[in-house]
């Protein structure tokens, strides 16, 4: 088993010592796709998976979900989170034993999540109407009205924008809603882009190039048929997304959580050392400073 490089009283110690200001911005990996974001006294909660929800689920079944990282942190001991997101259904992403805990803990918490999974977002957060957020987003090349908002204003200075994400294609609901998102988040000067799961799809350089993102997180485990679960980039086209939409650094995710869902880094790291692509590879639990926001160096690091 994986030790997180922080994990409980160590990792809350260190989230509450790091400073909080308008010209800094920290976030921490929470293992899979999830990361703690903040910035001028805003933590801000992306897809965080913190339970042993699935392991208990899928125990008895032939596609069981063995553990391979310990859980960073207890969610009923976060403090302080104003909003969390979801990307999309599946319970990596929108888990009812991270966002029961979450919400008992921090009475002001919000949930913002795809319109198209509004039901399963209602029963999974327990949260009432007034703290539920549903966006959409337009597809590139395609001439649809949008019913629902594709972004919001979460706090001064931080704005979220729904963009499309194909898990492995551009799914929609019957009344032509997205049932999986990305999000870009713009806090203060620096522009992150969460991707949720997702291929590559047509238009998607173009959308996230006009964005100006600094920092990208991209799920590198990819796709193949026997592995029976929805598909993600892979290392090298995660480290070439990142290259084609001029992110400043890329950080990987969505590995290291299930044995039978997993991938290494080294596709990713070779290909983004290739292309002179920043990057940072992190230890679930660990502390990742961003640097100034757009054109400054950025240090490399490896695995």
């Amino acid at each position: 088993m994986i030790r997180p490089a922080l994990q409980d009283e160590a990792f809350l110690a260190d989230v509450e010592a790091t400073p909080t200001r308008p010209d800094r911005l920290d976030l921490w990996w929470l293992g899979q796709s999830g990361y703690l974001v903040s910035w001028n006294g805003h933590r801000i909660l992306l897809d965080p998976y913190l339970s042993d929800s699935l392991t208990r689920k899928y125990a008895a079944t032939d596609k069981p979900h063995v553990r391979m990282t310990e859980r960073v942190v207890d969610p009923s001991r976060l403090q302080c989170i104003s909003w969390v997101t979801a990307s999309h259904v599946h319970t990596d992403h929108l888990d009812p034993e991270t966002l029961g805990p979450l919400a008992a803990g921090n009475p002001g918490l919000r949930l913002v999540f795809p319109e198209a999974i509004r039901a399963a977002a209602v029963q999974r957060s327990g949260l009432t109407a007034d703290r539920l957020m549903g966006l959409d987003a337009a597809i590139p090349g395609v001439d649809r009205i949008l019913t629902t908002p594709d972004s919001a204003d979460l706090a001064p200075g931080i704005r979220l924008r729904a963009v499309p994400a194909a898990h492995e294609t551009l799914e929609t609901d019957a009344h032509g809603r997205l049932i999986c998102l990305g999000y870009v988040l713009q806090m203060g000067p620096w522009v992150l882009y969460h991707s949720g799961d997702t291929v590559l799809y047509p238009g998607q350089d173009s959308l996230l190039l006009a964005a100006g993102v600094d920092v990208a997180f991209l799920p590198i485990n990819g796709r193949t048929p026997e592995r029976r679960v929805s598909g993600n980039l892979w290392g090298d086209e995660a480290a070439r997304l990142a290259k084609g939409i001029q992110a400043t650094v890329v950080i990987p995710g969505h590995y290291d959580l299930f044995e039978f869902n997993t991938a290494t880094t080294e596709r990713f790291v070779m290909t983004c050392q290739q292309a002179g692509q920043g990057f940072a590879v992190l230890r679930a639990g660990e502390r990742w400073t961003a640097p100034p926001a757009r054109g400054a160096i950025v240090s490399r690091s490896g695995p």
